[in-house]
Formats: C-alpha cells, sequence, structure tokens
C-alpha cells in the first residue's frame, strides 16, 4: 500500500500534475450555489413551517458526495472509460427507456426521473457526460473523419436524443447537439459535413413542428421568447418574472436575502433553473460577473487541459466536457435575460440538484484525470 501511494504521489506519479485552480474554482461555484439555494428556498420553507435550511442541507450532502466521486473518477487512468463507454452508453439507454414506463416520475408533465430506495435521480444528466464519452471513444479512432463517420458520430447521439425527446427534455437535447458539433469540430470532420448535418437537422425539427410531435407548450415557450408579450401571464411568465429579478438588482443588488422577487416566489424554479436570478436581483451585476468570471476560469483550465492532453481520446474528452458545461451555462443565463428560449437546463454546480451535482463533478474529475496522466 506504501509502495503504491508513493507511486502514486512520486515525482512521476499523476498526483505530481494535479490542477489545483480547477479544483478550487469548482469548489468555489459549489459554495456560491450553497448560498444561492438557501436564499431562493429558505422564506417559503418558512412561510410553510418548514426547516429553512432543508435545501440547503440537502445540496451540502450532494457537494460533499460529489467531493468524492471527483477524487474516485480522477484515480483510474482515464483510458479506461474509452474501453468501457459502450457497456455505459448500453446500460444509461436502459435507463433512459425505464423513465418512459410506470417506473418513470412526472412532474409539471415531464417524465424525467426514476426513484430508487427513497432517492431520486435523472438518468438524462447523467447521458450527457455518457454521450460526451462515446462520441470520444469513436472519433478517437479514426484517420480521417469523412461522411459516413459524421452520421455515425449523429448517431450516436441521436438515440438518447430520440428518448429524451419522449419525456419531454429540450434543453438536454440541446446539449447533446452542442457535444456532437463540437467533437466533430475537434475530430477533423469537414465544415461542409457539419452543415448537411445540421441542415437535416433543421429540416428534421420543421417536420416534427408540422407533425404536431412538439407539444404545446414547447411551442409557446418559443412564441413567448419570439414574442414575449404574447402570452405575459403563462407561457411568458417565467421570462418576465426574471426580467424583472435580475433588472431590478442593479450594480450591487438588493442585498443577499433580501431579494423581493426571491422571497415572495415570483421566479419559478428559482433554486434550479432560474437560480440566476436570485444571483441578479440579491447581488447585482457585480455578483453576476463574480460568478461568470469563476465559469470563464474553469472553463478555461477545461481548454487548456484538452490542448495539453497527450493523445486524441483525451483531447475530444475533455472538449466535450468544456462544451458541455459552456452550453449549459451560455443557455441558462441566457433564458433568464430573455436572450435564449426558455429550456430545462440547470446552471453547472449551483443549480439545486443531485443527479446534475454528481455529474458536474464527475465532468470535473475527468478534466483533472486527463490533466494529472498528460506526461504517460
Amino acid at each position: 500500500m506504501e509502495l503504491t501511494m508513493g507511486r502514486w504521489a512520486s515525482r512521476e506519479g499523476p498526483l505530481r500534475h494535479l490542477d489545483p485552480a480547477l479544483i478550487a474554482v469548482a469548489l468555489g461555484l459549489a459554495l456560491f450555489g450553497l448560498f444561492m439555494v438557501f436564499s431562493a428556498t429558505q422564506q417559503s420553507l418558512r412561510t410553510l413551517g418548514e426547516d429553512p435550511g432543508f435545501y440547503l442541507k440537502k445540496q451540502i450532502a450532494f457537494l460533499m458526495l460529489g467531493v468524492v466521486v471527483m477524487a474516485i473518477v480522477a484515480t483510474f487512468d482515464y483510458r479506461l472509460v474509452k474501453v468501457y463507454s459502450g457497456i455505459v452508453f448500453g446500460v444509461l439507454l436502459f435507463a433512459l427507456l425505464l423513465v418512459l414506463t410506470p417506473i418513470g416520475d412526472e412532474t409539471a408533465g415531464a417524465q424525467r426521473w426514476i426513484s430508487l430506495f427513497g432517492f431520486q435521480f435523472q438518468p438524462a444528466e447523467i447521458a450527457k457526460l455518457t454521450v460526451v464519452a462515446m462520441l470520444a471513444a469513436y472519433l478517437s479512432e479514426l484517420r480521417e473523419v469523412r461522411l459516413e463517420h459524421v452520421w455515425r458520430a449523429a448517431g450516436i447521439a441521436a438515440a438518447p436524443i430520440a428518448l429524451i425527446f419522449l419525456q419531454p427534455d429540450v434543453g438536454t437535447m440541446m446539449v447533446f447537439a452542442a457535444v456532437l458539433i463540437a467533437s466533430l469540430v475537434v475530430a477533423g470532420a469537414r465544415l461542409r459535413h457539419i452543415v448537411i448535418l445540421l441542415g437535416v437537422a433543421v429540416f428534421g425539427a420543421i417536420i416534427a413542428f408540422h407533425l404536431g410531435i412538439v407539444k404545446e407548450y414547447q411551442i409557446a415557450r418559443l412564441r413567448s421568447f419570439l414574442d414575449p408579450a404574447a402570452d405575459p401571464l403563462v407561457a411568458g411568465y417565467n421570462l418576465q418574472q426574471a426580467e424583472i429579478a435580475i433588472g431590478s438588482g442593479g450594480l450591487f443588488g438588493r442585498g443577499y436575502l433580501n431579494g423581493t422577487q426571491t422571497n415572495l416566489d415570483f421566479v419559478p424554479e428559482q433554486h434550479t433553473d432560474f437560480v440566476f436570478t436570485v444571483v441578479g436581483e440579491e447581488l447585482g451585476f457585480v455578483g453576476a460577473i463574480l460568478l461568470l468570471a469563476l465559469f470563464a476560469v474553469l472553463l478555461w483550465r477545461g481548454f487548456r487541459i484538452a490542448l495539453l492532453s497527450r493523445d486524441t481520446f483525451g483531447t475530444l474528452l475533455a472538449t466535450g466536457i468544456v462544451t458541455m458545461l459552456a452550453f449549459q451555462v451560455v443557455v441558462n443565463v441566457g433564458m433568464t435575460m430573455g436572450i435564449m428560449p426558455v429550456t430545462g437546463i440547470p446552471l453547472p454546480l449551483v443549480s439545486y440538484g443531485g443527479t446534475s451535482m454528481l455529474t458536474n463533478w464527475a465532468a470535473v474529475g475527468l478534466l483533472l484525470n486527463v490533466h494529472m496522466r498528460r506526461f504517460k
């Protein structure tokens, strides 16, 4: 045991090349999120006579477990992910199928969760990281990415996308699409092939709208994004209240725990998908910029790891993770300010949610893994 630990921490061992900045900024984001989750939930829980720290305590537990997951994921050689990605991908597809059966839990018209032994988890969140790994494993084996390879890569992403579309969860589908495009670009796919793929995707979306496959509330959300005044009390309500909350924060905010929009629960799902509105109202422009700066550092460290990786698989894995995180940040923040459609995408490491927290910490663990083994 001592010999093993000695090799692990030796001059040539992986631990020697740990990225402390990546860990520090991820912890900073998670701690930031704890304060925001508490502020978003404490007043409504007090009003109901419940423990105001209920969600905070659960989020702390998720965070602690997430750090453990990160440490475990960083321990084994990331190249094992390439070996077992197909098996994990198959298991996740099966889990996504189970969500659509009576085993799955339905909330607010969406069937996205599975409850086991008193715990609820969302397979679609785990599928994000699984698709990243599967695409990296496939594309890293190619010397040249031709059109048929582009279609096969699209097929890998299309399988979970189809199952998640049935839940429905448009936000996660968008994440898969972004990861697919980024992975193809880094793998060396030709621009015209990517344009063809995008054209087919747009054509498919148009057909889905015309056939009525897209649910009515999703169409209403899109309409409210294009014309917020069309239905301000229903489809446009979330967006309207989010913009009011962020706009009222001004430069320095109303002060922590002093947000009126937040305390009165005017913004729906403000501890999950709309947690950025709490930041904007209570901490203002300065607080929002601080949070976005932390995300910028996180993404920079991830992009740097992709560049430093010793093999194509590590580069594609890190690129996929960075794309996954960056896309979620852009869409989540953008939808609260009215520049992106409202979708169910959480803010990584900040929004409340166990599955999302554990998945994001596993992603950080994989980035650390690639960085620590860049010399061997």
